[in-house]
């Protein structure tokens, strides 16, 4: 059975989560990792990072470091309100940067980690 990870109405995490504030497009901003850590790292069971970008917040460029290429790979782009669930596996790091469109780019992205 697939457990429940959003309320009904998709706006909380029901499970324990935490939130990291993206601001402008540099530094990024880590969402799991860190830019320290030079070597993908591998798992057995890889578990999954889940990602959304807040409702009201700004749209927001999302990357992975350390790939099996050495060099990060930019997944895209997730709009305010979307999601996006990432498998960890032999990467060092998920990072995120706000797209340039306001003055003062911001978003809040709430992660979960789960098997």
């Amino acid at each position: 059975m697939r457990e429940k990870l959003f309320d009904a109405i998709g706006n909380r995490w029901t499970q324990p989560s935490y939130e990291r504030r993206v601001r402008g497009d540099t530094p990024p901003v880590y969402l799991w990792g860190s830019a320290g850590i030079t070597q993908g790292v591998a798992f057995d069971k890889p578990p999954i990072l889940h990602i959304r970008n807040d409702l009201f917040g700004q749209p927001i460029s999302l990357s992975t470091a350390a790939s099996s290429s050495g060099t990060p790979v930019v997944l895209g782009t997730l709009q305010p309100g979307e999601c996006l669930s990432i498998q960890l596996q032999n990467i060092s790091g998920v990072f995120a940067s706000c797209v340039p469109e306001s003055d003062l780019p911001e978003s809040m992205v709430a992660c979960i980690i789960k098997e």
